[in-house]
């Protein structure tokens, strides 16, 4: 008796031990989590990525007059087909015009454009005439029912396969019809060079608009050198 008695109590005991180890164990990483997470400051549930682009959409109201407004929140969102996707109010003047016309453009601003890019967001096409104010010229899409801005070295014409309204914003998801650029800003291969555009991106944190950084690397290869 006295043999099975130790028996059972050496079974119960490394039992207990592993039990024992595993809340350890556990309890070690939450608290490891914990620790890491009190080393970040929460700030709330805002609207906030980092980069965000500054896209000028094109678009005509009903009268045919050429509007342009910038839109933060976009980007690229299918391979095949090429599609991007933008969220906008539905109290925008682009919003009505989109809806009614199934088409937009997307021109990409040039660092040298900032004053008329940051104007095309501050006033309404509901009451001013943005291309008459910034001298820009609208040139009518060959593809889409929509305007883009001539002088803006890069353009996305887009026909909207799709309406999903979020809450204040609506998205609105266009299929890529086609993409046009300056010679000027092409690369030796033909394909659009990043430092030659000069884009702007905009800190929704600070309301603030910041130019591209320098080179670092290439995609698909940097990552291949962990692994060597």
């Amino acid at each position: 008796m006295k043999t099975f008695w130790t028996a059972v109590t050496g079974r119960f005991l490394v039992v207990g031990l592993l039990v024992t180890g595993s809340v350890f164990s556990q309890d070690s990483t939450s608290y490891t989590d914990t620790k890491e997470a009190k080393m970040k400051k929460s700030i709330g549930a805002k609207t906030i990525v980092f980069p965000t682009p500054v896209f000028v959409v094109g678009s005509y109201d009903k009268s045919g007059r050429p509007d342009a407004m910038v839109v933060a929140w976009g980007g690229i969102c299918c391979s095949k087909p090429p599609c991007v996707a933008i969220s906008i109010r539905e109290a925008t003047y682009t919003y009505g015009n989109i809806m009614a016309r199934k088409a937009f453009t997307i021109s990409i601003p040039s660092e040298k454009y900032i004053q008329e890019a940051d104007y095309f967001g501050i006033v309404s096409g509901r009451t001013e005439d943005k291309f008459a104010a910034t001298r820009l010229t609208p040139v009518k899409s060959d593809l889409v029912d929509a305007p883009y801005v001539k002088e803006f070295p890069f353009i996305i014409e887009c026909s909207v396969i799709k309406i999903v309204p979020l809450g204040l914003h609506t998205l609105f998801v266009g299929e890529i019809k086609d993409v046009k650029a300056d010679e000027a800003v092409l690369g030796k291969d033909g394909t659009p060079d990043i430092e030659k555009i000069q884009p702007m991106i905009f800190d929704p944190a600070n309301r603030a608009y910041y130019g591209i950084g320098k080179y670092l690397g290439d995609a698909f290869s940097e990552g291949k050198k962990i692994n060597k």
